[in-house]
C-alpha cells in the first residue's frame, strides 16, 4: 500500500498504531505525523509541529475527544474528497465526524487497542461514505494492526469497544490480581507476577488456536473435585464473576455514550 498517512495527535494510541503499519511493512516515508510540541517519532516517520497543507490519504485522528470541535476547522485542507477519516476518538460518532469533515471521502470510527504494536489487535470499524476501494484500503490497514471487525451498525459501537478497546486493561487488573492473591499467600511478589503473566499469556494463545470457546476450555481443565475446579466453584458462584463483568463493561460502554453526548454538545 502507497498510499500516505497523517496522524493528527502522535499520543500513545496513535504511535503504537504506526509502530504497527511500519512493522507490518508500510514505508515510513508514508507517514506524516504532526503534534504540536516536539517528540520522539518512529524511524523514518516524520514529525512536524505546523499541520501540513496538503491532502492526505487518510487522516488518523489521535488527540482527546473534547478537542474535535476546536482543531478540525484547521484540518479541512488536509481532508478533501480523496481522504478516509479514520477516527479513534472514543465516543465520537460517525455524525459528529461527517459534519466536522464535510468534504472527506468517508469518516470511518475505528477502535483498535495497544496490541496494534505487536499485530494483535481486534479493531472495530464502522464507516459512512466510503466507496468499496477505500473500505478495502481501511480493511488492509485495520488487518496489518490485528483484525478487521466490521460493524453492521454504529448502535453497539461504545459497547465493542469497551470490550475490546478497554478490554485490555480489565485483563491487566485480572492479571495483576492473580499475582496480588498468590503473593498474598506466600509466594515471592515478582515470581508470582511473572507466572501470572506467562500463564495468561499461553492460555490467551491455546484459546485463539482452538475451535472450542473458552466456556468449554474451562470445563475441559477442571477436573471434578479437583484443584482447577475448586477454584472455579469460587468464581462461579452467584454468578459473581460474570456479574462483575458485566457492570464492568456497562460502566465503560456508558461513558463512551457520554462521552458521545458531549462532543456533539461542542460541535
Amino acid at each position: 500500500m502507497t498510499s500516505n498517512i497523517l496522524i493528527y495527535g502522535y499520543g500513545t494510541m496513535a504511535a503504537a498504531m504506526v509502530d504497527g503499519w511500519l512493522h507490518a511493512g508500510v514505508p515510513a516515508d508514508t507517514i506524516t505525523a504532526y503534534n504540536p510540541r516536539p517528540k520522539q517519532a518512529a524511524p523514518g516517520v516524520r514529525l512536524v509541529t505546523e499541520l501540513p497543507e496538503t491532502q492526505f490519504d487518510f487522516v488518523v485522528l489521535g488527540f482527546k475527544p473534547y478537542m474535535l470541535a476546536d482543531i478540525a476547522p484547521a484540518m479541512q485542507a488536509v481532508a478533501g474528497q480523496g481522504t478516509a477519516i479514520l477516527s479513534v476518538l472514543a465516543g465520537v460518532d460517525l455524525a459528529t465526524l461527517r459534519r466536522s469533515f464535510p468534504k472527506a471521502g468517508g469518516v470511518v470510527r475505528f477502535m483498535p487497542n495497544l496490541a496494534v504494536a505487536l499485530g494483535k489487535s481486534p479493531n472495530a470499524l464502522v464507516a459512512e461514505g466510503l466507496d468499496d476501494h477505500r473500505r478495502d484500503q481501511v480493511t488492509g490497514l485495520a488487518e496489518m494492526l490485528g483484525s478487521a471487525e466490521w460493524l453492521a451498525g454504529e448502535q453497539q459501537f461504545e459497547l465493542v469497544t469497551a470490550l475490546a478497546g478497554s478490554g485490555p486493561g480489565f485483563v491487566y487488573r485480572f492479571i495483576d490480581a492473580l499475582a496480588s492473591g498468590a503473593a498474598s499467600l506466600g509466594l515471592e511478589s515478582a515470581q508470582a507476577q511473572r507466572l501470572a503473566v506467562q500463564m495468561v499469556e499461553g492460555a490467551a494463545a491455546l484459546a485463539a488456536a482452538s475451535p472450542d470457546a473458552p466456556g468449554e476450555l474451562a470445563r475441559r481443565v477442571a477436573s471434578p473435585g479437583g484443584m482447577t475446579q475448586k477454584g472455579l466453584d469460587v468464581l462461579d458462584k452467584d454468578a459473581a464473576l460474570a456479574t462483575l463483568v458485566e457492570r464492568c463493561l456497562r460502566a465503560a460502554r456508558d461513558r463512551g455514550v457520554a462521552m458521545g453526548e458531549e462532543a456533539r454538545k461542542q460541535g
